[in-house]
């Protein structure tokens, strides 16, 4: 039996269990008034035979490779296992793909000896642990359906249940994001061992080729994360906002106070097409459209060093891809401003632009700023564009015309291809993960307080 199958029988199992406890409340319900619907009945016992079981079964899948790996490992066959870590794991691996089916034969003649017993100890655990979900299934069914009774609070134990079952996915998002930190941190702290700490957060060289090895460290001043920072901050919250924010905003003004329904009906939906456009589209459209556009223009005004791969061009490009972000939030949130409001304001005399302003603007504040904010943080994590348009150069310059690169694209420079995660240069992507992470937290909580204080209250 394998665990899909078992979790195919642990839901017959919670649907057997819901429909007898559905059926016994209904006979219940013809004697004497239940507490809860049947339908309650049904869910609690669906609900009890189903979740512990699943959960068993959850967590029977994660241990057993261990188990299987602690079986095969203790048979005789095992003994002639390579000593070496890398060639021992390189057979049991080819072992563990012969057994799944995966590939007909190994390069070593013992991975397809062991196989056998990799296939039959899979099957043997796989076995039991469906064998006990069903067990927990059957039981916990059983005993919800014991509990159908007249004076149950059947309907008072499923809200739990979907209490529980809320709070469970809200922790798996906390404990993801601590996850994500926790990660970051341990690896940053290998990497500032090597490097200090104010060379990487306030150096202006950025060339990690130079510390490939794991005995190189930053002592040639290598690991300047300064004009990373410098060029992610410039295309993606300078250049791409100056384009985003206003054309967002007026656009989504426009579409709630002036277009008409049938205009806003299908010029809406048009706009939002351009969050769903892939972006490495949108590279391919920078580096071969706007790019050379920029490049003409900057050599048109008389600026010699305008390349073709450019800031302005992947700040242009970026800026157009996040204006739906800025235009959906600020528009849903200038729909949800009262119409009382705006009657009041024209009603007092006011232009519609002084009410759009004054009134609809302040009120749609948390909105717009949330919208903004979204915006930001989706400009900040692109990379295909800056790849593409903007190249790989670390270059400290506010010239617009010049190349230069963020933070996301050298992360992915240095970790594409094998990489030793011994080295400085490896360890370096995490170092600016962390960074670019608390900078993103800053620019959060600096924009809630924001909000908060100039944020028009209404009742």
């Amino acid at each position: 039996m394998s665990l899909g199958l078992a979790l195919v029988a642990v839901l017959l199992v919670a649907a057997i269990a819901g429909a007898v406890a559905f059926r016994r409340a209904k006979v219940l319900r013809t004697g004497g008034r239940l507490h809860s619907l049947p339908v309650y009945h049904a869910i609690h016992a669906a609900l009890w035979a189903a979740i512990p079981a699943l959960v068993a079964l959850a967590i029977w899948a994660s241990v057993q490779p261990q188990l299987v790996s602690r079986s095969v490992l203790a048979a005789p066959e095992a003994r002639e296992l390579p000593a070496e870590a890398m060639e021992r794991n390189a057979v049991i691996q080819e072992a563990r793909e012969i057994a799944a089916g995966q590939r007909e034969a190994g390069f070593n003649p013992l991975s397809t000896t062991l196989a056998p017993r990799f296939a039959a100890a899979n099957a043997r655990f796989a076995l039991l642990g469906g064998l006990l979900a069903i067990a927990i299934a059957i039981g916990g069914g059983a005993l919800a359906v014991r509990k159908t009774a007249v004076a149950f609070r059947a309907r008072t134990g499923v809200e739990r249940w979907m209490m529980w079952l809320l709070v469970g996915a809200s922790l798996i998002a906390i404990f993801t994001t601590l996850g994500i930190l926790l990660s970051l941190m341990f690896e940053s702290l290998r990497f500032f061992s090597k490097v200090p700490v104010g060379e990487f957060l306030f150096g202006t060289h950025w060339s990690p080729q130079t510390a490939i090895r794991a005995d190189q460290a930053g002592s040639s001043g290598a690991f300047g994360s300064i004009p990373l920072f410098w060029g992610t901050i410039f295309i993606g919250a300078i250049i791409a906002m100056i384009v985003a924010i206003p054309l967002g905003l007026m656009s989504a003004i426009y579409l709630t106070q002036y277009a008409h329904p049938r205009v806003r009906k299908w010029m809406k939906p048009l706009l939002e097409i351009l969050a769903g456009v892939p972006t490495v589209v949108y590279g391919y459209f920078a580096a071969l459209t706007v790019a050379p556009l920029v490049r003409d223009l900057g050599l048109a005004v008389g600026i010699s060093s305008a390349s073709s791969e450019s800031a302005l061009a992947a700040g242009l490009v970026m800026g157009i891809m996040i204006i739906p972000f800025v235009s959906s939030m600020a528009d849903d949130s200038i729909a949800a401003v009262p119409q009382a409001m705006r009657d009041g304001s024209l009603a007092m005399g006011a232009t519609r632009s002084e009410t759009i302003r004054k009134v609809i603007l302040p009120a749609a504040l948390p909105g717009v700023v949330g919208g903004i904010l979204l915006a930001v943080s989706r400009a900040i994590g692109e990379t295909m564009i800056v790849v593409m348009a903007a190249g790989l150069a670390a270059n400290l310059t506010a010239n617009p015309f010049a190349s230069v690169t963020t933070v996301t694209t050298q992360i992915v420079q240095l970790l594409t291809g094998d990489q030793e995660f011994d080295s400085a240069k490896t360890l370096a992507a995490f170092a600016l993960g962390l960074v670019l992470f608390l900078i993103t937290l800053v620019l959060n909580l600096i924009a809630l307080t924001v909000v908060r204080r100039y944020r028009e209250a209404y009742e």
